[in-house]
């Protein structure tokens, strides 16, 4: 279900936001994980192959596995809903204005159930294969933006994961305000993405 949402707060300052305006070009979904990686204070194991990929329901859940420091972890995803902001909150997030002009925040939120391997003792790289896409073109990735959004848990307070619980994580992009459809794309490492679509009205 996507929802209009007329005040996201987020606390990030927006010095700290990283706007990747390079991937409204398009692309594939690996430049935003490494994008994401790229912002971690420690280097980041790589993600297993996928095997398969394809569109799914909305409430449809995917299987994939994710290569963590502690081993290969298989995790349940399904994508719940997409936040829509307004132009006028997508231009306080970044440092020039300009860059964010016909643009909206659009807040993905990502369930993920571990449901096999090792229980991890340090952050989930499981969120670095979500990216944000608008009429079929990636939207530009926003790093902190969406952290301290209702229902959204930081991943990296997460440390302890044991197979059978599920954590909620959210990705945030600026995608087009006049997009007639929005989707989530999870995929594991050089594999083709899961697709979730949702209506932007």
């Amino acid at each position: 279900m996507l929802r209009h949402k007329t005040a996201l707060r987020f606390v990030a300052p927006a010095a700290v936001l990283t706007l990747t305006l390079s991937a409204c070009g398009g692309g594939g979904d690996n430049a935003d994980a490494d994008a994401k990686k790229s912002s971690k204070p420690k280097a980041r194991a790589s993600q297993a192959k996928a095997a398969s990929g394809g569109e799914l329901a909305t409430g449809e859940s995917a299987t994939g596995k994710v290569e963590e420091e502690d081993g290969t972890v298989t995790y349940e995803i399904t994508a719940q809903k997409v936040d829509l902001g307004t132009e006028a909150e997508a231009a306080k997030l970044v440092q020039d204005k300009a860059e964010a002009k016909g643009l909206v925040l659009a807040v993905a939120h990502v369930k993920y159930t571990h449901k096999a391997g090792p229980a991890l003792t340090s952050d989930s790289d499981a969120g670095d294969g979500t990216t944000i896409w608008a009429d079929g073109t990636r939207g530009a990735l926003l790093i902190g933006a969406s952290d301290d959004a209702p229902g959204c848990e930081d991943p990296y307070d997460v440390e302890s994961w044991k197979s059978g619980e599920t954590h909620t994580f959210c990705e945030s992009y600026l995608v087009p305000a006049n997009a007639k459809s929005v989707e989530v794309h999870w995929s594991e490492e050089d594999g083709e993405p899961y697709i979730w679509k949702f209506p932007s009205k």
